[in-house]
Order: structure tokens, then sequence, then C-alpha cells
């Protein structure tokens, strides 16, 4: 009971990359080929220059915001900061119980996030964060669970315009069943 108590609470945050196009693995583009046929010839593919900055939040019950870096922007104490401010209002929005009760929140070591004006911001709003250890192999629960579906189905995959890539990334994302992200945390719970 304790623990889904904590789960209940528990918010965490990350980011990835969102290519053009990001090349598939070799073991996607393997073919079967008959013993005769000729070897295919596969030259080496770079991912592409363009790409986006997602900024996924999210809790056992689902996405509770995506924030896209405008082009030409980096993610710094002021832009975390205001990310925070919205992630509040989605919460008092839609969780209400979760914001009396207190939310933990869950965020990597990046200087954004580890700044003084984002810890002085967090404290405000009545965020209780729960550090990462530096240098920990531990990878954040995004790394784990919601980041390596999602890749997988961009991968191999070309788009024309940032606008594609996040249809694609967010229809990936609204197409996970209601379970999806608390079924991952109750299995990590099942083996602390």
């Amino acid at each position: 009971m304790l623990i889904s108590a904590f789960l209940s609470r528990l918010v965490t945050v990350d980011e990835t990359w969102l290519y053009h196009y990001d090349p598939e693995t070799k073991q996607q583009s393997v073919e079967w080929r008959h013993s005769g046929s000729p070897r295919p010839k596969k030259f080496r593919v770079q991912k592409s220059a363009g790409k986006i900055l997602a900024s996924i939040f999210w809790d056992q019950d689902g996405i509770l915001l995506i924030d896209y870096l405008p082009k030409g922007q980096t993610i710094n104490a002021e832009y975390y900061s205001s990310l925070l401010v919205q992630l509040k209002d989605i919460l008092k929005e839609k969780h209400c119980g979760k914001v009396t009760k207190g939310v933990l929140f869950l965020h990597d070591i990046a200087p954004s996030h580890r700044a003084h004006a984002t810890q002085k911001k967090l404290a405000y709003m009545g965020l209780q964060c729960l550090n990462h250890p530096p240098y920990s192999p531990d990878l954040a629960p995004s790394d784990y669970r919601l980041f390596p579906g999602l890749k997988k189905q961009l991968k191999g995959r070309h788009f024309s315009s940032y606008t594609e890539v996040i249809a694609a990334a967010e229809t990936r994302l609204d197409g996970q069943p209601s379970d999806f992200f608390f079924e991952w945390l109750a299995k990590v719970r099942a083996t602390c």
C-alpha cells in the first residue's frame, strides 16, 4: 500500500531528440534471401541534421505534457521553469488529488534541472524533488519504458518537417493503452 501511494504521487520528465530521419538498425534492415541471392549493398547512413528536442512529463496515468523546444533555443533554467508552471497547471486541472497529496518530482541532473533558479521554482511550487544521483548508472524511467518504443517506431522513416515528426511521435504516445505507464511502474515496484 505504501509503494502504490508513492507511485501515485510520482511525476517524471526526460528529454529526447526526435530526428527527421533516423536510419534503421541492422536488425531492422535484415532481409531474408535465398542462398544464391546477391548480397544487398549497404551504405553508411547518418541521422539527419533536422531534429527537435521533446521534453515529456508523465506519471502512472499517462502523458501530462509534451514540449518541443523551438528551433534555435536551448533549455535553460528560465525555459525549464516555465515548463514547470505549465505542468503545475495541468496537474491542478487533471489530477487535483495529486497536488493536494504532494507531487514527487523525478528528473535527471541536466544543468537546467539543477540550476538554483529551477530549485527555487520547484520549492515555491511545492514540488518535492527526488534526487537522481550524479554519475548513477541507473537510467531514468523514460529511458526504460517510454523512449525505446517511440524511437523504434520513428526509425527508418523520413519526415519532411517538424510537424510531421511531432505528429508521428504524438500518435505513438497517444496510442498507448491506458495501463502502459502503470504496468511498468508496477514491475519496478515488484523488483524493489
